[in-house]
């Protein structure tokens, strides 16, 4: 990791607002998807599949694991051509941490859920499921990019290109066909989204502009998505059979050429998107919080199973979906401006000491390690 950008005099970018609108789509499509299936709707969808709600709540609830893929490939387009610093990373941990403590606390003294020593012990673990993990393996992940980047450096564009068609090969193409069986994380498969979309950016291509013929290719697998939704139903098989997790190839299809179509979109710079997009990872970290938040959320307080069979279903997709975003926008921009900067602030008049110990300490060990070969 390298000084912090405080450190290094080195200004931060303005962010580009129409990857920020593109952020902000896919948060809402992964609350979406949350609202579906984490409410115990399915259930009762399978019973009727053809039924006009259960169609409406298994086409617009399909869309999560692809609005994963969109998340991390932003990350990956930006980061490729920039360093993680403590300060990032610290930013990272602490906004993780703040709310899986507060919320925690908030349940257990409210009497939702029951506290436990170990319980909470386990909660203080930073990465513990880097399976299927999100937040964890995202920790995971992005202490992996410095070396990441290194290793795309010293690659031609060749030698990356193979490394992406290897790499998805192996993910996706095996991972889509029956027949095959592969085991996936969230950490491996994140490095790859990762190779993809560094490779856009480190070797821009004419392909890559053409905002027309993304914007077609991203609506044809969208199409092409639904029709699978839609097959698999009519045969009996899971509705998600080829978006069910971030590697199927459905959700790689529609992510990319989407992602490659809101890069290419030319907007000017609008500040509310853009603030509202910087507290889009928190609407993830607050309402995905805990199995204890998915139950209280999708299933005690919003009834979504209750309401699944009433005429006002499609309104409380729609109000529900829009009001947990926007209120854990508002709650996680509270918490940036309350909390987070006034800390760093902080930390940057101190960060330059706390380096420059760190490093001394550093260097006395691998000093020592020298003398000892």
């Amino acid at each position: 990791m390298k000084l912090d950008s405080t450190i290094t005099n080195r200004q931060t970018k303005p962010r580009n607002t129409n990857l920020e609108l593109f952020r902000i789509i896919s948060m809402i499509l992964i609350v979406a998807h949350h609202y579906v299936v984490n409410s115990g709707m399915m259930a009762e969808m399978a019973t009727h599949p053809f039924a006009g709600n259960s169609l409406f709540f298994y086409l617009f609830g399909a869309w999560g694991k692809t609005g994963i893929n969109c998340f991390v490939m932003i990350t990956g387009y930006f980061m490729c051509k920039s360093h993680i610093t403590v300060k990032k990373f610290l930013k990272l941990l602490l906004q993780i941490m703040f709310y899986r403590i507060i919320i925690y606390f908030i349940f257990t003294i409210s009497g939702y859920e029951s506290f436990s020593f170990l319980s909470f012990f386990e909660l203080l673990i930073p990465v513990r499921n880097i399976s299927d993990g999100f937040t964890s393996a995202f920790i995971v992940f992005f202490l992996f990019i410095p070396f990441i980047n290194v290793l795309l450096r010293n690659l031609t564009e060749k030698m990356h290109l193979r490394l992406i068609i290897l790499c998805l090969f192996l993910y996706t193409f095996l991972g889509t066909v029956p027949g095959f069986r592969v085991t996936m994380n969230y950490v491996s498969w994140f490095i790859t989204i990762y190779f993809v979309t560094s490779f856009i950016r480190l070797y821009p291509k004419a392909l890559f502009d053409k905002t027309k013929f993304w914007g077609i290719a991203a609506l044809v697998s969208l199409v092409v998505s639904i029709a699978s939704i839609i097959v698999c139903l009519k045969l009996g098989k899971s509705a998600y059979g080829f978006i069910a997790d971030s590697n199927k190839v459905l959700a790689v299809t529609t992510a990319f050429c989407a992602f490659v179509f809101f890069k290419n979109v030319r907007m000017p710079y609008i500040q509310v998107i853009n603030i509202i997009a910087s507290a889009s990872f928190g609407v993830l970290l607050i309402h995905a919080n805990s199995d204890t938040m998915r139950q209280w959320l999708w299933r005690d307080m919003l009834q979504n199973a209750v309401v699944f069979n009433t005429p006002l279903c499609y309104l409380h997709f729609a109000c529900s979906v829009l009001g947990i975003y926007f209120i854990c926008t508002a709650i996680d921009l509270m918490r940036i401006y309350l909390l987070e900067k006034p800390f760093f602030r902080f930390y940057d008049k101190k960060s330059q000491q706390i380096y420059l110990k760190f490093y001394s300490v550093e260097d006395k060990i691998l000093k020592k390690l020298h003398v000892n070969e």
